[in-house]
């Protein structure tokens, strides 16, 4: 089956390549501002808006016109790219999907710009990259791309690292079936409680270094009041930049364990059990609770279950979801038993039955349970 596979890899390019990857990202951004606000002020004159191909129709006549002739500089299917972005963030917008689209700020953490493969113009050779306009970057190859590449996106970190994403088209091929079920109880102190009794240790990435962030973020805060005290923008305050690269390379290292760890649990569920069952939490409701928003925050559920979604798809998999009032904590697991608790406070971790008298820990038997219901969905389906 052909399904869309993207491929990441940290980029080395030139002081010559970054100064054009800049411009690139800088005249992608411009485009996308420009025809945003074109287009709120033809809808507020007109109530209708633009369309992509009207949009694109102007592009050649802004890189003719003498205030906008660098933009013929840079790679002009990226700038189309940012055309049908936007384009297609109205698109959603109307469909209700997302928010309405936004103006870009060359202040955001992350900056980056998409091109589209023609002719051959991305290509991975060997240690290289070939990418339009830049032609040969050096990058760190850790694997072989697959199947028909597609498109490529550029980005900057707030680190000041450089990734390519090659989006290919490749033939991915269902796993055999293993004959196996589970079902899995997302927590906060455990990660994940399976129905077969093991647990998987929630790491913590964030808390675990808490203090070193904490620290390092006191000593960005002091240098931009220094900054403020001596009359300096932000932006040219050497010192704050230094420091604010030194902040983002530890966020960057914590959201870099917390996706292994998630890629690396969805991939084992997902080769050993033909059907997992999990329970559909509110993720955006739960965050309000400002008690636990940290924690559930620093687990990342919702990345973990979209994760699990995509491999299940892929490889021949089933989820099941199981509605997120089902009192999983609650039940009596036990065969032929089905005792239901009056309440269960979280503070509880285990209990005893009191019609068949089994010891339970709290979250293998709701991780149980959640199989149990999972399993009757699946037979109605």
């Amino acid at each position: 089956m052909l399904r869309y596979k993207a491929y990441q890899f940290r980029l080395y390019p030139n002081q010559e390549q970054t100064i054009l990857i800049a411009k690139t990202i800088g005249c992608s951004r411009f485009v996308f501002n420009h025809f945003l606000d074109l287009w709120n002020t033809t809808y507020a004159e007109t109530g209708k808006g633009l369309s992509y191909n009207a949009c694109s129709a102007m592009l050649p006549k802004m890189k003719r016109e003498e205030e906008t002739g660098w933009l013929k500089e840079v790679d002009s299917i990226a700038l189309q790219s940012s055309l049908q972005h936007l384009a297609d963030s109205f698109a959603r917008f109307f469909r209700n999907q997302n928010d309405k689209p936004n103006f870009k700020s060359k202040n955001n953490p992350v900056q980056s710009y998409t091109t589209k493969n023609v002719n051959n113009s991305i290509e991975v050779k060997e240690k290289h990259v070939k990418l339009p306009k830049l032609g040969l970057v050096t990058f760190a190859k850790s694997r072989q791309p697959k199947g028909r590449i597609l498109s490529a996106t550029l980005r900057k970190n707030a680190s000041g690292k450089y990734f390519v994403s090659l989006l290919c088209e490749e033939e991915i091929h269902e796993w055999p079936k293993a004959e196996s079920v589970i079902g899995v109880d997302l927590g906060i102190t455990d990660f994940a409680i399976l129905s077969d009794g093991q647990k998987k240790d929630n790491d913590a990435f964030t808390s675990q270094m808490e203090k070193k962030l904490k620290r390092e973020q006191r000593k960005l805060s002091r240098r931009a009041l220094v900054a403020k005290k001596d009359g300096k923008e932000l932006s040219q305050a050497k010192n704050y930049q230094k420091q604010k690269r030194k902040v983002a390379r530890l966020h960057e290292k914590v959201a870099n364990q917390r996706t292994n760890f998630l890629n690396k649990l969805s991939t084992e569920l997902i080769k050993n059990h033909d059907l997992i069952c999990i329970e559909d939490l509110n993720t955006k409701g739960l965050l309000r609770n400002h008690k636990l928003a940290k924690s559930i925050s620093d687990v990342s559920w919702s990345s973990f279950v979209s994760k699990l979604q995509y491999k299940a798809d892929w490889y021949g998999r089933d989820i099941i979801k199981v509605d997120r009032w089902f009192p999983s904590s609650k039940l009596c697991s036990t065969e032929g038993c089905g005792y239901k608790a009056p309440s269960m406070p979280l503070t509880v971790r285990d209990w005893v039955c009191p019609i068949c008298h089994v010891h339970h820990d709290r979250d293998i038997n709701a991780s149980r349970n959640i199989l149990i219901e999972g399993l009757r969905l699946h037979a109605m389906k």
